[in-house]
């Protein structure tokens, strides 16, 4: 065999072992913030829970069900707080999982179901919310 196969031989090997222990990493990584997305929500530690999930989501490796499970985890979240009437924490966490969805965009778009519906519960939610008030600014000339 020649040098310069060898060299090549070697270039490729060391790349597969780096993108294996790469992608190693990242799922360990993900599976350890989806853990303590399920820890806060036992402790019912809300905002430790979205965003424990939102950076499960973000480590997206190919072949990993814990993305969907993780999505899942931050949309029940937000159909609680909604049904409690707490728009302001169901924004947080449908913006939060349509945040972290566009966050693997990438070759392929994995998110695209949650994008799209978190747009629609968005919308949604911001309409109610936004009614004209009175401003607290009294300094303001409108």
């Amino acid at each position: 065999m020649g040098t310069a196969k060898k060299i090549l031989l070697h270039i490729f090997l060391i790349s597969v072992v780096f993108v294996v222990l790469f992608w190693g990493n990242t799922l360990f990584r993900q599976h350890n913030q989806f853990s303590l997305g399920e820890q806060a929500l036992a402790r019912k530690n809300y905002s430790a829970a979205i965003s424990d999930y939102a950076s499960a989501i973000h480590m997206y490796t190919p072949g990993s069900s814990l993305v969907e499970t993780a999505a899942s985890r931050l949309w029940s979240l937000g159909e609680g707080f909604e049904k409690a009437r707490d728009t302001e924490r169901a924004l947080i966490a449908y913006r939060s999982l349509r945040s972290a969805c566009y966050a693997i965009r990438g070759l392929t778009n994995p998110g695209t179901k949650w994008i799209t519906r978190c747009d629609g519960k968005l919308a949604k939610l911001t309409a109610k919310s936004s009614s004209p008030t009175k401003s607290s600014n009294p300094n303001q000339q409108f």
